[in-house]
C-alpha cells in the first residue's frame, strides 16, 4: 500500500526498470481539507518497489510550471515509456490558470534515470475540433484530452497515444470516447480520429489496453454520475470498467464493457508482477462518505473468458 501521512494520492501509472517498479501518481496536500480541491494542487510524485507492495517514496517527478504556460495551474495523469535511446518519456496532462482549469492538453517531459525529469516543450497534443469536442461551457464541464497512455506499436510502427476525450456528435451525457494520436519518434505527434464510438459513458478516464492470456482489453473508469441514463438505469455504480477488443488499437465492444467488484477502486493500471502474474494497482477513492486517496496493494486478477475478474 502507498499511503502518505500529509497528502492523498490518486491517479496512478507504472514504469519498470527492470530492477524496481516505478510509480509516477497525482498527489496535494491533505491541509486542503477539502478533497475536492485536490485537483487544480495536483503534482505528480515519484515512488518505487521489488514488490508492488512496499514503497520507497523518491523526488516528486513534476510540479507545475511557471507561468505563464499551458500547464501552469496543475499536472495530471499520464504514462512513462521508455525510448529507444535508453532515455524515458513521462506524458503527462497539463491545464493552465489562464484558462481556469478547463482546457486539457498533453505534453512530456525526459529523465536519463526516471528521478530527474525536464519538460520539452509543448504542448505535444490537445483535442481536435475536426473530431473532437471543445469546451463550449454547455455541454460539458471542461475540455476532455487527458490520461495519455503511449505504447509502442505491435508491429513495430510507430507510437501510440490513448486520451480521455469527447466526441463532437451525439447525446452530451454519453460522448465519451477513446481520442488517439500517432508519432514515429515520441517526439511529433499527429492527432487521429478516435478509436470507439460514444458508447454511454461521459468520461472514459485513464485508459489503459494490455493483452492478457492472448486477448486484447481495454480499461477505463467512470463512476455512475458521469453515465448516460440508459447506463446508469441498469444499476451500475460504475468504477474500474474492463471491455475486450480485437487488437491494441481495438474494435472494443463496449456493449460488453462490465466492472470490476470492489467497493472504491478507481484509475487503476494493469501490472505484471516479478512472476509475469497481472494484477491492478489503483487508488481507494470514496468509502462510506470519506475520501480515503491511497494507493491498494496489488489485486490478482485474472482472464475470465472474454473479460477481466478480481481473483
Amino acid at each position: 500500500m502507498l499511503r502518505l501521512p500529509d497528502h492523498w494520492v490518486w491517479d496512478s501509472w507504472p514504469a519498470d526498470d527492470g530492477e524496481h517498479h516505478h510509480l509516477f501518481f497525482l498527489r496535494a496536500s491533505r491541509a486542503l481539507l477539502d478533497p475536492d480541491r485536490r485537483h487544480q494542487r495536483a503534482s505528480v510524485g515519484h515512488a518505487r518497489s521489488t514488490d508492488l507492495t512496499h514503497w520507497e517514496l523518491l523526488p516528486d517527478a513534476l510540479v507545475t510550471a511557471d507561468a505563464p504556460a499551458w500547464d501552469d495551474q496543475a499536472t495530471w495523469t499520464g504514462s512513462v515509456v521508455r525510448a529507444p535511446d535508453g532515455s524515458w518519456r513521462l506524458f503527462y496532462t497539463g491545464v493552465s490558470r489562464a484558462e481556469h482549469g478547463l482546457i486539457q492538453r498533453v505534453g512530456a517531459a525526459r529523465s536519463d534515470d526516471l528521478v530527474t525529469w525536464h519538460r520539452i516543450p509543448g504542448p505535444l497534443t490537445e483535442a481536435d475540433p475536426r473530431w473532437y469536442e471543445k469546451y463550449d461551457g454547455v455541454a460539458w464541464f471542461d475540455e476532455a484530452w487527458r490520461d495519455p497512455w503511449v505504447f509502442a506499436d505491435p508491429d513495430g510502427d510507430g507510437w501510440h497515444m490513448l486520451v480521455t476525450a469527447r466526441s463532437r456528435e451525439g447525446d452530451p451525457a454519453g460522448r465519451s470516447v477513446i481520442g488517439h494520436a500517432t508519432s514515429p519518434d515520441l517526439e511529433t505527434w499527429t492527432v487521429q480520429p478516435p478509436l470507439s464510438e460514444p458508447a454511454g459513458f461521459g468520461q472514459m478516464e485513464v485508459p489503459q489496453v494490455a493483452e492478457v492470456d492472448g486477448q486484447w482489453f481495454l480499461l477505463f473508469c467512470c463512476w455512475a454520475p458521469q453515465l448516460a441514463p440508459e447506463r446508469r438505469d441498469t444499476g451500475t455504480k460504475g468504477g474500474m470498467w474492463v471491455a475486450p477488443g480485437a487488437s491494441a488499437l481495438g474494435p472494443w465492444d463496449l456493449d460488453r464493457a462490465r466492472t470490476f467488484e470492489h467497493p472504491s477502486l478507481y484509475a487503476a493500471r494493469l501490472v505484471q508482477d516479478r512472476a509475469g502474474a497481472w494484477n491492478l494497482l489503483g487508488f481507494r477513492d470514496v468509502e462510506e462518505g470519506v475520501f480515503v486517496g491511497e494507493i491498494t496493494d496489488p489485486l490478482p486478477v485474472v482472464r475470465d473468458g472474454d473479460t477481466l475478474r478480481l481473483a
